[in-house]
């Protein structure tokens, strides 16, 4: 089976929400079907917009009610927080492709997992600590713990000799690592917030009475998993895939892809631009109807932002693949040395990304103020595409609660005139 690169882009934007019309009043059920087809929605606590995971739904869902979103994660519990592509909210239907991480959690042999066990060890009194708290004064911030480590986490760094530099350096308070480590093995789960502060709980008292407890081998997950996310990005490859939420969790993956094909539940592509083969992608055996529908013209485009941490341009490699599109994130890259800012949102225009925005919320001004904007070099110029853009940044503006939107720097050339 052949398929165009055009075909392949629009497959991937149908399958992430991101074409046709929004969903009107969109409600709990409108988001828990968007999270059951994205599988996930990276967290980032960036505030120089909004955080990440909001305008990821912002872009799907238009102006829907954060507390729908609040109701799931807090009181109907249908969704919770865990580490999938990097921190994320994921479903707790999918809680049996968690728990075998949570399990080996500790167990692996790499130098890191030798030396975590060991500091857990020396702190065990630390972790009985924070558990008897929990459990006796219900869900606890980080901060409302006492430093009671015997080995403390800098004094164990810098014996393993970490650079500033390396993952978990330079933040201190044993407490904070000792709770990230109790999240990670699923001990402990996110149980809301107090401001930017996390909440933390027992997992047995925070997982409802009907999650899934199924015990799936890394077979099963694999199986599982990776059709969650091949049906969430359209076509892939398998490093795509690997790349997904699960994230390092394919060890087997090239005997799990032949299963899958042997099983006919996907299908090998033949990726093509013009007469250049682009390499062997799969799909899913449920959306191949979608890409015929879709290869005769049953397309509908849209226009919005995308967060920096969007499922859609979260691999970056493929982003270029598929949509000759350039981009990595600036927020910890100096600002003299930025190109294009510090929160920059892509902007999709029906199956291309035609540029960027650099925009910040001034909070106490109410106003969207866009930094700066920066065209692709074929972005389509004139009224049409300017007006489109406009419309999705002042959307957005409304979204956050700006009463205007301010452009402070220059507009470029293919819309220039045309821009409000």
């Amino acid at each position: 089976m052949q398929m165009k690169l055009r075909t392949a882009r629009m497959i991937a934007i149908t399958k992430q929400h991101l074409a046709g019309k929004r969903p009107k009043n969109p409600g709990p059920d409108t988001i828990m079907k968007l999270f059951r087809d994205l599988s996930y929605v990276q967290l980032d606590p960036t505030q120089a917009v909004a955080p990440s995971h909001l305008i990821v739904l912002w872009s799907r869902l238009g102006a829907f009610r954060e507390s729908d979103l609040d109701r799931l994660l807090w009181r109907d519990r249908k969704l919770f927080e865990y580490w999938a592509h990097m921190a994320s909210i994921v479903l707790t239907e999918d809680y049996p492709l968690y728990s075998p991480r949570m399990k080996r959690f500790h167990q692996g042999d790499r130098v890191w997992d030798v030396r975590l066990r060991e500091w857990m060890k020396d702190n065990s009194k630390l972790r009985e600590y924070v558990l008897d708290e929990i459990r006796s004064r219900g869900p606890l911030s980080s901060r409302e713990f006492e430093d009671r480590s015997d080995d403390s986490w800098d004094k164990a760094r810098r014996r393993w000799g970490l650079k500033p530099s390396d993952w978990g350096s330079g933040e201190g308070r044993s407490v904070s690592r000792m709770i990230e480590f109790l999240f990670h093995d699923g001990t402990l789960m996110v149980a809301g917030r107090q401001g930017r502060q996390k909440v933390w709980d027992l997992s047995e008292r925070r997982l409802p009475d009907w999650t899934p407890k199924t015990s799936l081998t890394e077979a099963e997950v694999e199986y599982l998993g990776a059709q969650k996310s091949l049906k969430a990005l359209g076509v892939a490859t398998p490093r795509e895939i690997a790349r997904h939420f699960l994230v390092r969790r394919y060890p087997n993956l090239r005997a799990t892809i032949q299963h899958l094909a042997s099983d006919s539940r996907i299908l090998p592509v033949e990726l093509t631009d013009g007469p250049r083969s682009k390499g062997r992608y799969y799909i899913h055996a449920d959306d191949t109807a979608t890409a015929v529908a879709l290869s005769k013209g049953e397309w509908e485009p849209r226009t919005t932002l995308l967060s920096p941490f969007d499922n859609l341009v979260t691999d970056r490699d493929r982003t270029h693949l598929l949509f000759d599109f350039f981009f990595r994130v600036e927020i910890y890259t100096p600002k003299h040395k930025r190109k294009h800012g510090f929160f920059v949102l892509p902007i999709l225009d029906g199956d291309r990304l035609i540029g960027r925005i650099d925009p910040t919320m001034d909070r106490r001004g109410e106003r969207l103020r866009i930094n700066s904007m920066h065209a692709e070099p074929d972005t389509p110029e004139g009224r049409a595409p300017a007006r489109r853009i406009s419309e999705a940044i002042e959307d957005l503006g409304e979204f956050l609660g700006a009463k205007e939107v301010v452009h402070e720097g220059k507009i470029p050339a293919p819309w220039q005139g045309y821009l409000k």
